[in-house]
């Protein structure tokens, strides 16, 4: 992946931090249905302290065309300057832009004109665990016993019930794969504990990258356009 922002930035200026996310049109993922789709994306920005997500009134047409639908939100309200984008449209928004809105030194003494570290990750397809911890169809299935795979049941809203005849103790233990991830076991088939039962349907990817950015005191850029000017002027008085 990609960050871009502006090399300097003055104070209490809205400016761009685009995140370019490596994005395949070609690659499908599987939905939660089993069925395929495009992948969709998220990212995730580190700004300085003090950085925030710019105000929609402060934003000018150009950026906010940029922007599109997207909504952007804080990581929490304590924590302004990390924010959160997704999951949205790949094929669309393989080119995120956040509009940031640079603090100002004079009204927040703890920020100070120096360079500063901008951190982004991005993901690509789905999560592999729900927020509940349990597995989601992304994953590959795997035996919860060795023994002989004596059934394989296919389910009538997709997915299958793999009967497994355990070596151990000779009972049935029955392995639930939901729809989406391919089978790559047989009726017949002796099997290994931990043993993967499907492929593996995950197709996507995570990526992080930085950049820097200059806090310019407009003071400076003065004192130097001045500087240059006055050598200027001395030069052309040394020709007179």
């Amino acid at each position: 992946m990609d960050i871009g922002v502006p090399q300097t930035i003055l104070h209490e200026t809205v400016f761009e931090a685009v995140v370019r996310i490596p994005y395949d049109m070609q690659v499908k993922q599987v939905l939660a249905n089993g069925k395929k789709g495009a992948l969709n994306v998220g990212a995730v920005l580190i700004l300085p302290e003090g950085f925030e997500l710019a105000p929609p009134d402060r934003i000018s047409p150009e950026i906010k065309e940029k922007i599109g639908n997207l909504s952007f939100q804080s990581y929490r309200p304590t924590k302004k300057n990390i924010l959160v984008i997704g999951p949205v449209p790949g094929q669309k928004y393989s080119e995120i832009t956040f509009p940031i809105l640079s603090p100002n030194p004079a009204t927040k003494r703890d920020i100070h004109f120096l360079k500063y570290p901008i951190y982004a990750s991005e993901n690509r397809g789905r999560g592999q665990i729900y927020p509940d911890g349990s597995k989601s169809n992304n994953n590959v299935y795997n035996a919860t016993a060795a023994g002989i795979v004596n059934k394989i049941i296919r389910k009538e809203k997709g997915g299958y019930e793999i009967i497994i005849v355990d070596a151990s103790d000779g009972r049935d233990v029955i392995d639930i794969i939901p729809p989406g991830p391919e089978l790559l076991v047989s009726e017949g088939e002796p099997i290994k504990l931990d043993q993967p039962l499907t492929s593996n349907p995950n197709v996507g990817g995570f990526g992080q990258g930085d950049a820097k950015i200059v806090l310019q005191d407009p003071l400076r850029v003065q004192g130097l356009l001045f500087f240059l000017a006055s050598i200027n002027l001395a030069q052309i008085f040394l020709v007179l």
